[in-house]
């Protein structure tokens, strides 16, 4: 059976381990210390720094396939790999539209897709005159290394707007501008390719934020328009061809008055796909490991009307109560949740797992997954709950 090796010891590499045992596949992951969410289950662990080339040469020694759980590994190390023969799969030459928000931007206005107004921020009469140019509907955004709300900023006055550009230039931070969007809501389109060129696509998602951090999301989006869901599957499908992707990508969406843009880009697993390990025929994490391996892709077909994903997020201060036993105490209420947890300590606001919940409605499904998700993360029922036993 052929070997992948995983950079990245966070949560969606510990997932990807799950499905590869069920497949046969033989893994192994860089990790950056042994307690660290992916470290904890791989059987096969090497402690080392993603930015180092020989930390990377050594885990992609002898490997079929060689992926990622998150887009910072340098892309002249990947290609390094690459020409050394090694199968580094999203390539360098597609990764680099995830790792940086202004290529990325530049490229799909470039294929047509749609896409805010956006310019390049390299002075604060940048800024000042993109200020003028969106009538203040500003957001900025560092075009690298920014992820669940880290990374963007709303200014409130053309005075905010300069100070905080010339503050973050001088702190050496990349930046860009594009227009605030008002959104109805967010979706995500989810599609998986191979490097034989097949396209799978997953039901279009409704995903809700908190604090920039996806907490919830609905599959498929509630009273989404046949024709709007088809343009999202389309779309996303025609960007991973366009760019040449390899595994899973997701396309975070807004929709706005029956419209939609591109907000973000993202070639790996992703929360919104969470869904999947207990909603659909493939989980992400599975296809993402045929994908990289030029294996053929799985049904993306649901196995249920809906399934709601809720994330626990570490709340204000952790309770007594031990977590297996507020796991257990979910469990007893609600036999058909699925409880997945990412083996990290415990810090506020920090995504610690997550619950799926498939039913027939979405008001089940949702009541279900967020009492469940609020007493694993509170060792309190929401009140709502409590007060209808």
């Amino acid at each position: 059976m052929p070997v992948v090796a995983v950079v990245g010891d966070g949560q969606l590499a510990r997932m990807m381990q799950t499905e590869a045992i069920e497949l046969g596949i033989e893994t192994r992951v860089l990790a950056g210390a042994p307690d660290e969410s992916a470290a904890q289950v791989f059987g096969d662990v090497r402690i080392g720094d993603y930015t180092d080339l020989a930390d990377l040469k050594a885990i992609a020694e002898g490997a079929d396939a060689v992926t990622f759980d998150h887009e910072h590994v340098p892309n002249e190390f990947a290609q390094t790999l690459i020409d050394a023969g090694v199968a580094v799969e999203p390539r360098p030459e597609a990764l680099i539209f995830a790792q940086d928000k202004l290529e990325q931007r530049r490229r799909l206005a470039d294929l047509g897709a749609p896409v805010p107004e956006f310019a390049p921020i390299t002075s604060p009469a940048d800024a000042q005159a993109f200020w003028h140019q969106v009538d203040g509907a500003v957001c900025l955004k560092a075009t690298r290394g920014g992820y669940d709300g880290h990374g963007v900023w709303f200014p409130s006055s053309e005075s905010e707007c300069s100070e905080l550009v010339a503050d973050l230039l001088d702190r050496d931070v990349p930046l860009m501008a594009e227009r605030k969007i008002a959104f109805d809501r967010e979706l995500s389109a989810m599609v998986a390719r191979n490097r034989s060129g097949e396209v799978a696509a997953w039901p279009v998602v409704e995903s809700q934020q908190d604090d920039g951090i996806c907490r919830v999301a609905i599959s498929p989006a509630p009273e989404l328009d046949d024709e709007i869901a088809r343009e999202c599957r389309d779309l996303a499908c025609r960007i991973a061809e366009e760019l040449d992707v390899t595994g899973v990508l997701a396309v975070e969406l807004f929709e706005a008055g029956g419209k939609i843009q591109v907000n973000e880009l993202a070639m790996r697993p992703h929360n919104t796909g969470h869904w999947t390990q207990d909603g659909c025929v493939t989980s992400q994490f599975e296809q993402h490991l045929r994908a990289v391996l030029d294996w053929p892709l799985g049904s993306t077909a649901p196995t249920a009307p809906v399934t709601v994903m809720v994330n626990t997020l570490g709340g204000e201060q952790q309770p007594e109560m031990p977590v297996a036993e507020r796991v257990a105490e979910v469990m007893r209420r609600y036999p058909q949740v699925k409880v997945h947890l990412y083996g990290k300590t415990y810090r506020a606001g920090r995504k610690m797992g997550h619950v799926n919940v498939a039913a027939d409605t979405l008001e089940e499904a949702l009541a279900v997954a967020e009492d469940a998700a609020h007493f694993i993360v509170n060792a309190a029922w929401l009140e709502r709950r409590a007060e209808g036993e």
